[in-house]
């Protein structure tokens, strides 16, 4: 059986005194959970986060990381950096990096490489616009960006990732795949998995990641293979998100 995994993930919203005041209440409100759960906050908050969920089930994420250990690489953070603050997971190719950073398959792949190689928990972000979808390639782009991301990753070091399946066209619009669309598509992302490294797919826990919310939560995870979700909206607020990992 695979775990389920609830993250929240908060984009470029909450500063350190107002994720001070969100944690505080999130703590006890999930503390019997069955799911692990992972918050993956902004950069400056991580240390924060780290210091005030130690010692509770909450895991503390960033949003990406660096593929290169350091550098002449202005802006990035590096896999050191995020290990010294307290990060133990990320976030990687999230659909907002592809569309206005110029995330590839290519930098998803190297980002990917170093998390694992400094001990992180990948949560490696696929999925497809609108127009792929009504255009009938959805299979394709996912299948693309799984190859792609995993290049050179052996089966011991996949087990140890995260797949988050996001159709883009739901993420922030209110606009959910319904859980026979999301299962069908991860069903099929577990397909390319199995492809690449056999029954060790089975161990790869897929998230949903577009607008799992409590009120659609417990039929999408009813589905035999969403494992959790990647919760955008839903997480900054302590009230929905525990709704959302004490689904059951």
């Amino acid at each position: 059986m695979r775990k389920p995994i609830i993250a929240g993930n908060w984009k470029m919203n909450n500063t350190k005194a107002e994720a001070k005041v969100l944690i505080q209440e999130l703590i006890p409100l999930v503390k019997n959970a069955e799911s692990d759960v992972v918050i993956c906050v902004p950069y400056t908050v991580i240390e924060t986060a780290a210091a005030l969920t130690k010692g509770t089930n909450i895991k503390v994420g960033a949003e990406n990381v660096a593929w290169a250990d350091k550098g002449a690489f202005t802006g990035e953070v590096s896999a050191q950096m995020l290990k010294e603050v307290g990060a133990e997971y990320v976030i990687i190719g999230h659909s907002e990096r592809r569309q206005y950073f110029g995330e590839t398959d290519d930098s998803v792949n190297k980002r990917t490489v170093q998390a694992l190689k400094n001990g992180f928990t990948p949560i490696i972000c696929v999925g497809e616009t609108l127009d792929e979808r009504e255009g009938g390639v959805t299979e394709q782009v996912c299948k693309r960006q799984i190859i792609g991301a995993y290049a050179g990753i052996s089966a011991s070091d996949a087990e140890k990732t995260v797949v988050a399946y996001e159709p883009v066209w739901a993420i922030g619009t209110g606009r959910t795949a319904t859980s026979g669309q999301a299962q069908e598509t991860i069903s099929y992302i577990r397909g390319v998995l199995k492809e690449l490294y056999g029954k060790t797919a089975e161990k790869v826990r897929i998230q949903y990641g577009g607008s799992m919310n409590p009120s659609n939560v417990s039929e999408l995870m009813a589905q035999p293979d969403i494992d959790g979700g990647l919760i955008g909206g839903a997480s900054l607020k302590a009230a929905d998100f525990s709704k959302v990992v004490n689904y059951k």
